[in-house]
């Protein structure tokens, strides 16, 4: 009801001569006017069109203001609404106050105190709604910040989840384990039309089928052994939202059935039941394999696979992105270094050189705990190459090369440059671990199976 960026008020009341006074009042303070002659016409009047403030009267033939001012705020709590009664006993204002109003006048009417009123409970409603604005951007902002762009790799993919994420469109999200996957999911997510709902994530991996499908849809009570009780399942809990499928490439081919007509459908059925339940649901979905040679071998259902690869976005590992890498070590550690309450202001050159020259096959999850452990065993106000592991700061120390002929160890002839550094890294994670393979895992961004497919490829007790 804004006209020309004027504030829309409407006034209510069964006393024409008083309606047109203050129409003519109003007007004068620029302000875009509409008339109700009764409490009834006025709600019906705010579930038509917008109004920015609301001046109404108590003592109404058809609908007295405070039951009008029950219903519209019950329709719409956040517009504001002035009282006017001719009968100033403390009762009629204790129940418009109750009722909600925002103040309240006696006729008759003061003007400069109804100008002031007025002004003061446009100014509350501004302000309200800039704060709201504020936090949903503040919000907004913080998702999208948590990833350290410095990169013209990291850049470009910051603007392609800024085109797509208003959008319905599902998204794959493909890369390394490590390298940020979840964090671009809650990036678009926060900056969708979907923000205000749910960004319910699940692990795929982690789960068996029977218990990842119980995960995704629920269950009903008695539907399997230990089921006590119905369940809503990730679906439900998504509703208006966002789901995150986190390593999907690990689906087994039946669960993948059971995603794709979900996906075709929108709906559920609950393990156990018989009803359909509909569903609106935007799905990010994310792996580290490649889906299209999974396709190709029979392991992934083609069907399902065009369905999430609607929009494909590629997180770089950050061998790739070495730009981040000294803005990235410094955001890490400025978080651990406040929350270890530790004065730590960066890196020495030295170490920083050392961190990009490391090729990171753990990632950012393994810079992230590089920097961690650093923080924690540093003595001084800066990190130095003695703070870094040693695969880090001296990898070459790491795996004595035998020479073979022409002066060419046999390492390099078994292995490329990469593995050596890969194979450090495991070799310096277990270490670190005092030979926890899960906490190795952990601390490398890869599965507990990576991780033993590597120590049997690289003959690692």
């Amino acid at each position: 009801m804004n006209a020309q960026n004027k504030s829309g008020i409407l006034v209510v009341d069964d006393d024409a001569g008083h309606r047109t006074t203050l129409k003519t009042v109003l007007k004068s303070w620029k302000y875009d006017i509409s008339e109700a002659d009764d409490g009834q016409t006025a709600v019906n009047l705010v579930t038509e069109a917008p109004f920015d403030l609301i001046l109404m009267d108590v003592r109404m033939a058809v609908m007295n203001g405070i039951d009008a001012l029950i219903k519209i705020k019950s329709y719409n709590p956040a517009i504001p609404i002035i009282i006017m009664t001719a009968y100033s006993s403390v009762e009629s204002a204790v129940e418009a106050m109750k009722a909600g109003a925002y103040d309240y006048l006696t006729k008759p009417l003061d003007f400069d105190e109804l100008k002031l009123t007025i002004e003061r409970a446009l100014e509350h409603t501004r302000l309200r709604d800039e704060n709201k604005s504020l936090k949903a951007q503040l919000q907004t902002l913080a998702e999208t910040r948590q990833i350290v762009a410095t990169s013209p790799e990291m850049k470009s993919l910051l603007e392609m989840v800024a085109t797509i994420a208003p959008s319905e469109a599902t998204v794959l999200i493909t890369g390394a384990s490590g390298t940020g996957k979840e964090l671009i999911a809650r990036a678009i997510h926060a900056n969708s039309s979907r923000s205000k709902g749910q960004l319910v994530t699940v692990n795929c991996a982690a789960l068996t089928e029977t218990l990842l499908e119980s995960e995704l849809f629920g269950h009903e009570k008695g539907a399997f052994t230990g089921a006590d009780r119905r369940r809503e399942g990730r679906f439900v809990q998504a509703d208006r939202g966002t789901l995150f499928l986190d390593e999907v490439g690990e689906m087994s081919m039946s669960m993948q059935a059971k995603l794709l007509r979900v996906l075709q459908e929108g709906e559920i059925q609950r393990v156990g039941g018989d009803k359909p339940i509909a569903v609106d649901v935007r799905i990010i979905a994310a792996t580290n394999k490649e889906l299209s040679q999974m396709v190709e071998n029979g392991k992934f259902r083609e069907d399902l696979f065009y369905r999430l690869n609607v929009v494909n976005i590629h997180v770089p590992p950050l061998s790739e992105r070495t730009d981040d890498i000294p803005a990235l070590a410094q955001h890490f550690v400025n978080l651990y270094a406040e929350r270890n309450r530790k004065k730590i202001k960066g890196f020495t050159p030295q170490a920083m050189d050392s961190l990009l020259k490391y090729a990171w096959p753990g990632n950012v999850r393994e810079l992230e705990n590089m920097v961690e452990r650093a923080v924690i065993l540093s003595p001084g106000e800066y990190i130095t190459e003695k703070d870094l592991p040693l695969n880090i700061s001296n990898p070459e120390t790491q795996t004595p090369q035998k020479s073979g002929p022409l002066g060419i160890s046999s390492n390099d002839a078994a292995e490329s440059s990469l593995d050596k550094i890969e194979r450090s890294a495991i070799v310096s994670a277990l270490d670190r671990a005092d030979g926890n393979k899960s906490e190795a895992a952990r601390m490398l961004g890869i599965t507990r199976r990576t991780l033993y497919n590597k120590l049997e490829k690289y003959g690692i007790e």
